[in-house]
């Protein structure tokens, strides 16, 4: 990432090149403890041109918020629809290394695989740092909708299953769920409808949204 520090050598075309490479990177099975002990969200959000990412790590059986750190930054990259992983990486990257505990799975709001070059911000953070991601986000970018399948409806490119419409409990309105990195589909949904609570933001990536957006106020 370091030949696109600066919004002037900032191109689009390298990084399409660069979303590829990383998708072609993707581990979409399981790497994950059988019994996981933390869970974290992660989310960002800004203030003119700064932006500020937020981590909040969450103990798993009861989803009590255990730790949140917050990482500011000027914002690098300008806004390009379906490049928004090299806008907001780099913060999150700041947040989420000052954390003193190590979830075993990071929750990202963004979308994973389910994107048209198989590489959003949940795919971008999760293999560039090596660590579990999955992808929530509130909105569809990209591919089908089928017919549900209980719990959650397949999102597919022709063939290919690229994410799930998971419905929350007691709601009609679903999120999207994708594999980021080093997670199994499978695993993914079981893990988001583990920490949703009410209505249809899992409890990690809430925690992450309002320290976001409380320390962007603060700052």
């Amino acid at each position: 990432m370091s030949r696109l520090r600066k919004p002037k050598e900032f191109s689009v075309k390298k990084a399409r090149s660069l979303q590829l490479a990383l998708s072609k990177r993707v581990i979409a099975e399981d790497r994950l403890p059988t019994t996981l002990r933390y869970v974290a969200g992660v989310d960002a959000a800004y203030r003119g041109e700064y932006a500020v990412a937020a981590a909040a790590v969450l103990d798993w059986n009861t989803l009590k918020v255990l730790e949140t750190k917050t990482a500011r930054m000027k914002s690098r990259f300008p806004y390009i629809p379906t490049l928004l992983s090299f806008r907001e990486a780099p913060v999150i990257f700041r947040a989420i290394n000052k954390l003193k505990l190590r979830p075993n799975v990071y929750l990202v709001d963004g979308h994973g695989w389910a994107h048209p070059y198989r590489c959003g911000l949940a795919t971008h953070v999760g293999v560039t740092a090596h660590i579990p991601t999955i992808g929530v986000a509130k909105s569809l970018l990209y591919g089908e909708v089928k017919e549900s399948a209980g719990k959650w409806a397949p999102i597919v490119e022709g063939d290919t299953i690229i994410g799930a419409a998971v419905f929350a409990k007691n709601g009609r309105k679903p999120i999207y769920v994708s594999v980021g990195h080093m997670v199994s589909l499978n695993r993914a949904i079981d893990i988001v409808l583990h920490c949703i609570k009410k209505g249809r933001i899992p409890e990690p990536i809430r925690a992450a949204h309002l320290t976001a957006n409380e320390a962007i106020k603060t700052r």
